[in-house]
């Protein structure tokens, strides 16, 4: 069910488990090039599939996402299949559904893998829908029980620095933003910043945090 990356294969490295987009799996450029660069910090990265994805590898049929009940239990299966402190996360859908699991009391009925979780990271949170900021998506995300850290693009089409400025969030919340970024974190090449860069900056702020939260 999931796919590992080590960093020189010592697993004893403090972890990280993250869950990819809606749309690609885990083995897509962009969280292949981050596994690898959180690993390089120090950090053993864990990448993992939904449900759905593997079976749209296994019969090449493109699937919408499931239904997050669903995608919660696929987060506390790994969690509890691991069985070792950790911090979670995942890319757009995938750190949504993390940070979900890990700070909604009311979610799941498996009070050890609670216990095994030591934090949230995000990449690109989804905030909205495109088009429709009407539709916020943060109402776990007002009072957390675990620490979380955002790494975000300021023009984010699923919520922007200034559109995120306005909404009720816990101020725990470790917000990184990244300039000029899109949801996948690029910048314009206009905008004079690299994409390079900012992949480099969100590795060692993510590797940073969980080694914050697991020492």
């Amino acid at each position: 069910m999931y796919k590992d990356y080590t960093s020189n294969g010592k697993d004893k490295n403090p972890l990280l488990i993250i869950a990819h987009g809606a749309g690609a799996d885990s083995q897509s450029d962009f969280m292949t090039d981050m596994a690898s660069r959180i690993a390089d910090e120090g950090i053993y990265v864990v990448r993992f599939d939904f449900p759905y994805m593997i079976k749209r590898q296994e019969d090449g049929k493109k699937r919408p996402p499931d239904r997050a009940p669903k995608l919660i239990v696929a987060w506390q299966d790994i969690i509890a299949n691991l069985a070792r402190p950790c911090v979670i996360g995942g890319k757009s859908m995938g750190g949504r559904i993390a940070s979900m699991v890990a700070n909604d009391a009311e979610i799941g009925n498996l009070e050890n893998v609670d216990a095994l979780i030591k934090g949230c990271v995000s990449l690109g949170y989804p905030f909205h829908p495109p088009g429709k900021p009407e539709k916020q998506r943060t109402s776990h995300l007002e009072k957390l029980r675990k620490p979380l850290l955002m790494v975000q693009g300021t023009r984010d089409t699923m919520g922007t620095k200034d559109e995120v400025a306005g909404y009720t969030l816990d101020k725990s919340i470790e917000l990184e933003w990244l300039a000029d970024g899109n949801h996948d974190l690029k910048p314009r090449k206009v905008s004079g910043f690299v994409y390079e860069h900012h992949l480099d900056l969100t590795a060692k702020a993510v590797a940073a945090f969980v080694k914050r939260q697991i020492g």
